[in-house]
């Protein structure tokens, strides 16, 4: 299975907040952001974790670089990395896409946080599914702009809203495992002139794409200097 990691914002929020490492970089539950997604997808036999940040976080860059060339907690790590800022992170997908044809991939944004059991269940499950996409969601809305996700009673996803409307109840979790199918229609919405992740989701639906919902308990993103304890506390992470 191949991984990635958009790793690409500048984590403006977090820094006017007083946390001086760049985001991929920040500590929850005593790990990297970045280091403890490498590490979850390792246990989950990953092939090649594909990885890009941004130019202006040297710090990122070094980090990805000793990753790659020592490894983490003494086990081989298959990294790759691209280095470029992008305009949004539909943008960033774009950029490490040629590196994610041929197969399934998961992807995330570096500072998504969920219970790693959970985690090794979707994987499980998205190994055998015959649909062209499994989205994590999750009922626990703590994102300030959340993604809403329609579903059908068979865990079809029917679509995706800036508000809630009923009976959607949950919102997109950041967790996307996808066929390489859904490559072509990332280089549709580009071509148009699209950016961000709802939209290119959208598009997948637009374009016809088999899309199931699978369900998280409790996802956590790393927006504010509040959502590390938040996070920690809410997952007993460094409590295990």
């Amino acid at each position: 299975m191949k991984y990635a990691i958009i790793a690409a914002g500048e984590g403006s929020r977090l820094a006017a907040e007083g946390i001086t490492a760049p985001k991929p970089l920040v500590e929850v539950g005593g790990e990297p952001l970045i280091d403890r997604l490498v590490r979850i997808f390792m246990q989950n036999d990953a092939d090649e974790i594909v990885v890009i940040c941004n130019d202006s976080t040297p710090l990122v860059a070094r980090h990805l670089l000793a990753l790659q060339r020592d490894g983490l907690h003494g086990r081989s790590v298959p990294l790759r990395f691209v280095v470029k800022s992008t305009p949004s992170s539909m943008h960033s997908l774009q950029e490490i896409s040629p590196y994610l044809q041929g197969g399934p991939f998961v992807l995330t944004t570096v500072d998504t946080i969920f219970r790693e059991s959970e985690f090794q269940a979707y994987v499980e499950a998205f190994s055998h599914t015959r649909a062209d996409g499994l989205m994590g969601v999750t009922n626990y809305v703590d994102d300030e702009k959340p993604l809403w996700v329609g579903t059908s009673l068979r865990s079809e996803i029917t679509g995706f809203y800036d508000a809630p409307m009923a009976p959607v109840g949950a919102v997109s979790a950041g967790i996307y495992g996808l066929q390489p199918q859904a490559l072509s229609v990332l280089d549709r919405c580009v071509a148009r002139g699209e950016s961000r992740m709802r939209n290119f989701q959208r598009a997948l639906i637009a374009d016809g794409l088999h899309l199931l919902a699978w369900p998280f308990t409790k996802v956590f993103d790393i927006d504010h200097a509040s959502d590390i304890a938040k996070a920690e506390e809410g997952l007993e992470l460094g409590v295990q």
